[in-house]
């Protein structure tokens, strides 16, 4: 019923450490054990018959996240969850190396990744980035205090004006626009 391979099971919709920690938990309450769990893949340490792939995807849906059945689905989850890693990283000064970065994460030729990402999703990965980092900017212009500048900093922005250029094309407003408009309807709500 699902894939299973070397006792790995692919879940969509694990994009953070709480994603995570959410799987451990359903695991444990299953009386399951893993080996590792990364974003978007659990390797355990048991076969399992399919009564518990359906319990586990149970418990996983009931979560907000799936098993993955499809291997074409899997790969293209594997890298958004890679792009979603690449984004929320910390930055340490060094550029990385985008395609390097989810060939390695995924283990598959960029090339080939690039197009199979672009045939079923109807976009290139560099779009896709692109829109997650501007989905990014948003939450941090609102729900931070950093400064553009290091906004720009941390998503490995070449500059302010880089990062400034590519919100405004995306969204149609300036980041400094949009921040105001954010905190406007943040006060709002505190006084309602």
């Amino acid at each position: 019923m699902f894939q299973l391979l070397r006792m790995i099971l692919y879940v969509r919709n694990m994009k953070s450490e709480r994603c995570k920690l959410m799987v451990k938990q359903e695991l444990h309450k299953l009386g399951l054990h893993y080996r590792t769990i990364v974003l978007g893949e659990v390797e355990l340490k048991e076969n399992l018959s399919s009564e518990k792939l359906h319990l586990i995807d149970i418990a996983l849906r009931n979560a907000g996240l799936e098993l993955i059945e499809d291997k074409k689905r899997c790969l293209i989850d594997k890298i958004k969850a890679s792009v979603e890693e690449l984004i929320n990283i910390p930055n340490e000064n060094e550029k990385v190396n985008i395609s390097g970065f989810i060939s390695g994460k995924v283990k598959r030729d960029y090339a080939f990744l690039s197009n199979l990402f672009s045939h079923e999703q109807g976009i290139t990965i560099e779009k896709y980035i692109i829109e997650r980092k501007i989905d990014r900017i948003k939450e941090l212009l609102v729900y931070s205090e950093l400064s553009l500048g290091d906004i720009a900093f941390n998503l490995q922005y070449s500059s302010t004006a880089h990062l400034s250029n590519q919100f405004k094309k995306v969204t149609g407003l300036t980041p400094s626009f949009f921040r105001q408009i954010g905190s406007n309807k943040s006060n709002t709500s505190l006084n309602v």
